[in-house]
């Protein structure tokens, strides 16, 4: 996490994961601008090598948690990973779309692609 997360917008403050139902997570930075973000919540769901269901909560805006869904499915490139944010109102989500919280998802699983691309080849 602490190598892909950050997503070139700051720098890892702590990231705590107990992955299990039940469980709780908390990825914390310091932004580059110098604020703090810091998302938490709690797994829902584990079935491994297929899916993890978790509550996300951005802190600064606790008021729009969502529910996330990532599954991991295996093609003849490896795994694909697709990741559902689900939230209670159109409201909530549209905070979401127009943070900048989706592209810099998108920019942390770009960096994910590269530590696993890299992972990869030196295992191969």
């Amino acid at each position: 996490m602490a190598q892909w997360w950050h997503a070139d917008r700051g720098t890892i403050d702590s990231i705590e994961i107990d992955l299990r139902v039940g469980g709780r997570w908390r990825y914390a930075m310091t932004a580059s601008g110098g604020f703090p973000v810091v998302f938490h919540g709690e797994y829902l769901e584990i079935v491994p090598a297929e899916r993890i269901v978790s509550t996300e909560v951005f802190e600064g805006r606790p008021e729009a948690a969502a529910t996330s869904t990532v599954t991991f499915t295996d093609s003849p490139r490896g795994t694909t990973l697709a990741i559902l944010v689900q939230h209670k109102n159109r409201a909530n989500r549209d905070i979401h779309l127009h943070s900048g919280m989706e592209d810099g998802l998108q920019e942390a699983v770009d960096h994910l692609e590269e530590v696993a691309a890299a992972q990869g080849s030196r295992e191969g």
